[in-house]
């Protein structure tokens, strides 16, 4: 009864998740930096900041903070500060170390706890996914939908994002993708903070530019 509702939440997401953004940008500097267990942590702290964003849209708290500019501007600010310190963390990367005229390539260390906290709070206090899971819970999901199916979909909706991650975090953390990328070597990790960085701009500012 519900399949086609189902399908029309999966296909959103999809779209949504594929596109670059924080969550991309956080996962594949860790797992490049860090190797694949911190990559496939930071994925799961990802999946885990969707529960989140379902929590709240189940509640109807989505609509009252999407309603409520000085809110939905202070978790911008809560976001974008959150990236700019990741991504300034970044930019102060030094060079790795040369042996024996190769780029060490070995994992940097960075504590699962840190990698998974990274990734929960990059998803948690993203507003775009706010606003998608806003847009998901009371456009594309009937109010006539049970709430148990709801709850249903959002469970969907974090085991897929998790596990997308998850081959993003796999892919980047390959020898041969890390060797690739080392051979730039800190010259990667300051591109992904000046990455981190304009999106958290793009985040701060956006509503500033909109009035001006």
């Amino acid at each position: 009864m519900y399949l086609n509702e189902f399908l029309l939440v999966a296909m959103v997401h999809v779209l949504a998740v594929a596109s670059p953004g924080p969550d991309f940008a956080v996962v594949i500097r860790n797992s490049v930096n860090a190797g694949r267990q911190i990559g496939l942590i930071t994925a799961l702290g990802i999946g885990v900041g969707i529960f989140l964003h379902v929590a709240y849209s189940l509640l109807g708290i989505g609509i009252i903070v999407s309603q409520s500019v000085w809110l939905f501007n202070i978790l911008k600010l809560l976001a974008g500060a959150y990236l700019l310190y990741l991504g300034i963390k970044a930019l102060r990367t030094r060079p790795q170390p040369i042996t024996d005229g190769e780029v060490a390539v070995a994992p940097i260390s960075m504590p699962p706890t840190k990698a998974f906290i990274n990734g929960f709070v990059t998803n948690g206090l993203n507003p775009k996914a706010t606003l998608f899971f806003l847009s998901v819970f009371t456009l594309v999901i009937s109010p006539q939908t049970p709430i148990l199916i709801q709850a249903g979909y959002g469970l969907y909706l974090a085991i897929a994002t998790t596990l997308w991650f998850c081959l993003v975090a796999l892919l980047f953390s390959q020898p041969r993708v890390r060797r690739g990328f080392a051979r730039m070597g800190h010259w990667f990790d300051r591109l992904m903070g000046v990455v981190l960085i304009g999106l958290g701009l793009h985040l701060a500012l956006a509503e500033w530019f909109r009035r001006a």
